[in-house]
C-alpha cells in the first residue's frame, strides 16, 4: 500500500447506447460520484480525446550537462506546483474511469476500448450474461480494467465499489515517476503503509476529498468538498530534530525548546511572510502555532498533527467539489 502524490475527484464517464438506462443509472449513483453519460459512441470518442490528459504532474527536466557526467541530466521537480493543482477549476472534470457497455450498434464496448487504449482512463466493460468470455479476453488483453454483469443483482453496489478504487488506482499510476523520485527524500511517507492507512482513515471520517503533498512544512494537503484547506504536518526524528535545531538557533524560548526536544509538540508558523519556521518575533505566542502530535509507527517513527491552512497559500480560492457537483448536474446526461 503507498500513497499517490494527489488525488481529487474526477469524471466517470457513462457510455450506452440506451439513454434511459443512462438515466436511470446515473440517478442511483451516489451524489457525491461525479459522471457524465453519452449514448451516441463517436459523440463519446470525440470528447475524451479531447479531454482526458496527455500528463498533468509538473515535471521540469534540466539538460545543462555542464557539471555531470555525460549520460546523465538534471531532473528538477516543483512542488509547490502540486498542491497549486487545486487552484485549477479544471481538475475535477477530468475523465479517470470509463463504464462502456458492450452491446452497442455503432461499435461494441470492446471496439471502443481499443480506441482509447492509449488514454489513461481505467475501463469497465458492462455486460450481458452471454458476453463473459468477451470480457475475459478483453481483460486479458489489457483492453479493460473490469468487467460487471448488468443482470447482477448488486451491480450497482460493485461498480461503485469498482470505480473508487480505479480512481484511486488511476492517480497511483499518474504519480509512479515522482513518488519514486520524493521518497527517497522527505517523502518516504508516501510508500509507508502505516501511514498510508493513516491518510486512508482521515479522509473517510474528516470528509476530506482531495490530497496533494505540501513542501513546506512537509506533509499532506487536504480539501474537503467546501474547499476548507487542511495540512497534516508530518516529522520524522530527524526532521523533528532539525526542527528543534532551527528554533534553537534562532533564540527561541526555553519552554519551547523543550517541548520540541520531548516530541511534546509540532509546530507550523505560518506567518504569510516566512517559512513555517520559527522566527524570534513568534517567541511570546508560539503557543498558537502549535499542536501535540499523534504517532503513527511504520517503517520509522512519523508524528503528525492538523493544522488549518491559511489562505495567503493560495493565488486564489481553490474551486470547490461542491461547486462543480452543483454545475454538472443540469447536464448530467448528454444531448
Amino acid at each position: 500500500m503507498h500513497l499517490p502524490v494527489y488525488a481529487h475527484p474526477t469524471l466517470t464517464v457513462l457510455i450506452d447506447d440506451s439513454d434511459s438506462f443512462l438515466r436511470s443509472l446515473s440517478f442511483q449513483l451516489d451524489p457525491m460520484l461525479a459522471n457524465k453519460t453519452f449514448h451516441d459512441t463517436a459523440e463519446a470518442l470525440l470528447w475524451l480525446r479531447a479531454s482526458a490528459p496527455e500528463r498533468d504532474v509538473p515535471l521540469h527536466v534540466n539538460f545543462d550537462m555542464q557539471n555531470l557526467p555525460a549520460d546523465q541530466c538534471n531532473v528538477a521537480l516543483d512542488l509547490e506546483r502540486i498542491y497549486r493543482i487545486a487552484e485549477q477549476r479544471e481538475r475535477f472534470a477530468m475523465p479517470s474511469v470509463l463504464v462502456v457497455d458492450y452491446s452497442m450498434p455503432q461499435m461494441n464496448g470492446v471496439e471502443f476500448c481499443e480506441a482509447v487504449a492509449h488514454l489513461p482512463c481505467k475501463k469497465i466493460l458492462f455486460t450481458g450474461a452471454a458476453d463473459e468470455k468477451i470480457a475475459v479476453s478483453a481483460f486479458n488483453r489489457g483492453l479493460i480494467d473490469r468487467y460487471i454483469k448488468k443482470s447482477d443483482d448488486h451491480a450497482l453496489d460493485i461498480l461503485e465499489m469498482e470505480v473508487a478504487a480505479l480512481q484511486e488506482r488511476y492517480f497511483d499510476n499518474r504519480s509512479d515517476t515522482i513518488r519514486d523520485m520524493v521518497a527517497l527524500h522527505d517523502y518516504r511517507f508516501l510508500t509507508d503503509p502505516a501511514l498510508a492507512e493513516v491518510v486512508r482513515e482521515l479522509k473517510r471520517t474528516l470528509g476530506f476529498v482531495e490530497h496533494y503533498i505540501f513542501p513546506n512544512p512537509t506533509g499532506i494537503l487536504f480539501l474537503d468538498r467546501d474547499g476548507k484547506a487542511t495540512l497534516m504536518m508530518i516529522e520524522t526524528e530527524e526532521s523533528m530534530q532539525s526542527q528543534y535545531e532551527i528554533a534553537r538557533d534562532s533564540d527561541a524560548p526555553r519552554s519551547l525548546l523543550r517541548a520540541l526536544l520531548e516530541r511534546r509538540v509540532l509546530t507550523f508558523f505560518s506567518d504569510p511572510y516566512g517559512d513555517g519556521m520559527y522566527t524570534s518575533s513568534m517567541s511570546e505566542n508560539w503557543h498558537r502555532y502549535s499542536a501535540a502530535p499523534r504517532i503513527c509507527q511504520g517503517k520509522e517513527t512519523y508524528y503528525w498533527a492538523l493544522f488549518e491552512l491559511p489562505a495567503h497559500y493560495f493565488d486564489q480560492r481553490p474551486y470547490t467539489y461542491a461547486q462543480f457537483l452543483q454545475e454538472l448536474q443540469p447536464q448530467m446526461v448528454a444531448a
